[in-house]
């Protein structure tokens, strides 16, 4: 130093808490402003808290103030914590993320059921005939049952039938639940009565031609003869209306349609429990 107001060197140091704080120059260092530099009787400084840390002649002549700027920086620490903690590098925790929200789950489609079954699916040498009180095949194999039903018959020596054959169940599914179906001629029963059964159930053996359709309530003929039905037994005319409505469920189902009178006017009347047409929709659960 050459004098009081002579050239001054020092280092600049930061104190306080915020990085606008004022400088305080130690010796030291040649960058030091002079005191033309600093202008002496200045206003006093307020740092950026707005504390006056020295007035203009003391920056001027680079007096030092007595602080140990340890002390001043402890002396912050519990009325400016905040800002210290940012002086000092830290950097502070990320705000926390907004929650996404749940991802919308879309329903997944619904498996469909189908409620009845091709009954003579699993047949060899399936031949469609014509349709009289139900409808007439020929071939051979296993014949299942339309759908979840109960046995009410379960005959292989009914006199009433060509080949001694006569199964009937009623249907406790679908739209034609509660009515009665029958299977007869030359079948061989393998159910017993009060059985329940499902599409999947063997009920019968086919060895040669059978006829199949709608039953009585009782079970103890085709419904075609009953007199609401229109009385039409097994002279005819042919085909029967209650005939040709079980000729419908069983093309809904995939079993070839009649290839003489499945598309003639039928006789008789269908009584008005039956459903009147059916369709591959109307037969899924």
């Amino acid at each position: 130093m050459s004098g009081p107001l002579g050239a001054f060197t020092g280092a600049i140091v930061i104190v306080g808490a915020a990085a606008a704080a004022a400088a305080i120059y130690l010796p030291g260092s040649a960058s030091s402003p002079t005191a033309g530099q600093a202008g002496i009787g200045s206003k006093p400084v307020a740092d950026s808290l707005g504390r006056t840390v020295a007035n203009g002649a003391g920056l001027a002549i680079g007096a030092v103030p007595d602080v140990d700027a340890s002390s001043h920086a402890k002396s912050t620490t519990g009325s400016h914590a905040s800002t210290r903690h940012a002086s000092s590098g830290h950097a502070s925790k990320p705000a926390a993320h907004t929650a996404r929200p749940a991802a919308t789950k879309h329903a997944q489609p619904k498996a469909v059921a189908t409620v009845y079954l091709n009954p003579l699916r699993a047949t060899t040498g399936l031949q469609a005939q014509r349709v009289d009180m139900g409808v007439d095949f020929a071939g051979a194999g296993p014949v299942y049952a339309l759908g979840n039903a109960v046995i009410t018959n379960a005959m292989g020596n009914s006199p009433g039938w060509p080949g001694g054959g006569w199964i009937t169940y009623r249907l406790t599914d679908g739209p034609a639940a509660g009515l009665m179906v029958f299977l007869a001629e030359y079948v061989t029963p393998t159910v017993q009565v009060g059985q329940h059964v499902t599409s999947s159930t063997v009920i019968a053996n086919m060895r040669g031609s059978i006829e199949t359709g709608w039953a009585m309530p009782d079970g103890s003929s085709a419904e075609s003869q009953l007199p609401e039905a229109g009385g039409i037994s097994g002279q005819g005319p042919f085909p029967t209306a209650v005939g040709i409505n079980f000729e419908h469920l069983l093309e809904a189902l995939g079993v070839p349609p009649s290839p003489f009178n499945a598309n003639a006017t039928p006789f008789g009347v269908l009584p008005s429990n039956y459903p009147a047409r059916y369709s591959a929709r109307s037969l899924k659960a």
